[in-house]
């Protein structure tokens, strides 16, 4: 087996380990994963100058169907931390906004990230997680742009590859 080969089985099962510690995976404050993200999501889109997001809008930006984030919004709501409005200029439109309850357990959750990789920048030092953070990037990059170009339609006479 090729130095290579070996190296690359090593990122893989590192990568997969991420996968068994399921850390993305806990709840947070209570509340489960899905909801947190759809909460940084309505924070995210209140950051802007543009009108609270639409459902329509939070489904794509999560990349889930919208039926998944009305669900979740009706939890939300039930819970405090989201409020619905009608759009003034589109009445059949809804409008999702956080609530001053979600928007401080959201910025709990962002607090309670945050603390998390203050830890980890303890456990490994400050030099070692910024490489880290530096290989992640190109990790990150590497796997977009194969994955991009992987998925353009290819041009005619280039070579189709399976």
């Amino acid at each position: 087996m090729s130095t290579e080969t070996e190296t690359a089985q090593r990122l893989l099962q590192a990568f997969m380990q991420f996968k068994r510690v399921e850390w993305h995976r806990r709840s947070v404050l209570g509340y489960k994963p899905s909801e947190v993200k759809l909460l940084f999501c309505i924070l995210r889109g209140e950051k802007t100058d543009s009108p609270a997001l639409k459902v329509s809008e939070i489904s794509q930006l999560l990349q889930v169907t919208p039926p998944t984030v009305t669900q979740l919004i009706k939890e939300l709501e039930a819970s405090g931390l989201v409020e619905r409005s009608m759009d003034p200029s589109d009445r059949r439109s809804v409008r999702i906004r956080l609530t001053q309850k979600g928007f401080t357990v959201t910025k709990q959750a962002r607090n309670e990230f945050v603390n998390s990789f203050h830890g980890l920048v303890e456990y490994l030092g400050e030099a070692e997680s910024r490489q880290l953070a530096d290989l992640l990037t190109q990790a990150f990059r590497y796997f977009t742009t194969k994955e991009a170009a992987e998925n353009r339609p290819s041009v005619q006479g280039e070579d189709e590859r399976c």
